[in-house]
Parts: structure tokens; sequence; C-alpha cells
């Protein structure tokens, strides 16, 4: 499912998104056609919520293409954003996979929990709420079910790409939430091993631009600089419903072992600053009197330096 994000969940008991742990026996996947998932959500008196720019992926091939693609396999720790009436769901737990689900649709959250509530053997955890705590922190609750789940914490151990099992991001993404999230979790989540998702085409080329395009900037320069980033395949609008206006992609960004910088969330806060004026000479952006690494000039502008140009650029700055 393909959803903007908007607003909080309804609290817990602690204030936070509600935190649902389901226990039950083996579960086995069934490929939910249109038909399924128009009964469904006529069962639970939902529809498509536009305001929420929800869009459902019918092709059960994609989906499989798109899990197969992750390797994800019995034990690992799979979040999972925008679940939707659960398809993805049922298949990451067909595989064996211990699902952390964030689902903002109330609805859909009630459906989710009546619908897994009994053959997922403990292995499905509902977060009810939105993923991120603004733009560049996940949700508390949701942060604390990762830590409790792979035994790691965020942030200090990025640049050694993370000591514990980690967790895998599998998810037909919401589109609103789909930059802020991935950038977040390459920045700040070494745990987060792999990233195989759904996202708008638009995105995706962001992710896999170079120096001297439209589409090169902080998202793209983040991913490549943590992972190796490469498209899996290409969706049309017929592939969901309803049908959106875009074309989406499916990609794959696999954390390097070692990455380019040890220091990823420095070269995104001075990937922000001097994309945020992309347009002017970054000799403006940070001052003339800034003293620039060798080989970059203060009349070039952000787009024109490399992955490599813009890590020495943050070293510099994050120090001044």
């Amino acid at each position: 499912m393909l959803v903007a994000r908007a607003g909080k969940g309804p609290a817990g008991a602690d204030g936070g998104p509600k935190r649902t742990p389901v226990a039950g026996a083996t579960f086995c996947a069934g490929a939910q056609t249109l038909a399924d998932i128009r009964a469904i959500r006529a069962q639970h008196g939902l529809s498509p919520r536009k305001a929420l720019g929800q869009n459902f992926l019918l092709d059960h091939n994609l989906i499989r293409k798109l899990v197969d693609a992750s390797g994800v396999g019995a034990g690992d720790v799979v979040l999972e954003v925008g679940p939707g009436t659960g398809t993805l769901t049922e298949e990451l737990l067909s595989r064996g996979c211990r699902v952390i689900a964030c689902e903002l649709d109330h609805g859909l959250a009630r459906m989710l929990r009546e619908r897994l509530a009994s053959p997922t053997s403990g292995r499905f955890t509902l977060i009810e709420g939105d993923c991120l705590e603004g733009k560049h922190a996940l949700n508390e609750e949701l942060t604390r079910t990762l830590r409790e789940m792979t035994g790691e914490s965020a942030g200090e151990s990025v640049g050694a790409g993370g000591g514990g099992r980690g967790f895998r991001l599998v998810a037909n993404l919401p589109y609103g939430a789909a930059s802020p999230l991935m950038t977040t979790l390459l920045a700040s989540w070494a745990s987060c091993r792999s990233m195989h998702v759904t996202i708008q085409r638009e995105v995706a080329d962001r992710l896999l631009a170079k120096p001297g395009t439209d589409e090169y900037g902080t998202l793209g320069i983040i991913a490549q600089a943590a992972a190796e980033v490469s498209l899996v395949a290409t969706l049309p609008p017929e592939c969901f419903w309803p049908r959106p206006d875009v074309t989406s992609a499916m990609v794959s960004i696999v954390r390097r072992a070692t990455p380019l910088t040890d220091d990823l969330p420095r070269l995104a806060a001075c990937c922000q600053k001097v994309f945020g004026q992309r347009r002017k000479q970054i000799g403006s952006v940070l001052g003339r009197g800034f003293a620039f690494p060798a080989g970059i000039g203060a009349s070039q502008r952000a787009e024109q330096l490399s992955v490599e140009q813009l890590i020495e650029l943050s070293r510099v700055e994050g120090s001044a």
C-alpha cells in the first residue's frame, strides 16, 4: 500500500502509538486479489482514503519479487510501514519473518488485528500511528520495539555497521513518508541492514541520481554513501487499485559493510544545508571565508560535487 502520512495515531497507555503483539498458530499466506481487497474493506466498512493517497498493490508476483529481492527468511526482523490490508505482511509471515508493522489508518489497523490475530505465532507486532516523530526520528514506540527485537540502538554504531542481528525494511512505502523515513534509517540506524521498498519512481530516480542532474540531492547522496542502490522493477499505475497518478518503482538498498563515511548524520546535515539553496554557489551558502577542501571551489554548486567531495566538505563544515 502506498499512503501519504498525516497526523498521529491514537495513544497507548504511555501516550505513544498503540502497540499490539499478536500470537497464534502457524501462518500460510494467500494472495489477495482485487476482489479480496474490496471484500476485506467492505467487511470492515472501509474504503480507500484519497486524503491518505491509499493505493493497493494487486500483483502478487510483484510482491513476491520484492520479498525475494530482500532475501529475508525465517527469524529475520522486518519493519513494514503502511501494511494496508496485509497482503505483503502475509507473504513475510509465510516465510517465517518477525514483522513489526506500522499503520497510520485506524480502520486498517483494526482490521489487521482481527485478520492476523490468530495465525502468526507471536511473530507480528502492530504499531498504530505515524512511523516518524517529525522528519528526522522514528516514533518512540517504534524505536523501543526495534531496539527490543534487535538489541541495538540508533546513531552511535552507524559507522561500524552495527553489531547485533539488525532488521530489514520491506514495504510498499507511504509516498509522503518515503524520503524522510529512508534518510532517517540510513543516517541514524546502522541496524537497518537493507531496504527493499516500493516508492514513487521520482524518489527512486533521486536515490540513483548522479552529480549534475536535477534529481541529485541529500537522499541519493546519503543512500550512496551508506549503501549499494539498485532498481528492482518499474511499476505502472495499473498495478495498483485505485490507480495512482504516478509511476512507481521497487528499489534495493543494501548497507555497505564499510560506509564511505563514519559520520552519516554529519553528511546529511551538510547536504541539507547546501542543497537547501542548491542554485547558489556553495561559497555564498557557507561563507567566502570558509576553508574549502582541496579540489572544491567556492564558485561551485552543491549539485556539481561528487558524493566523495561532499563527504570531505561535511568533515570540514562540521568542524568549522
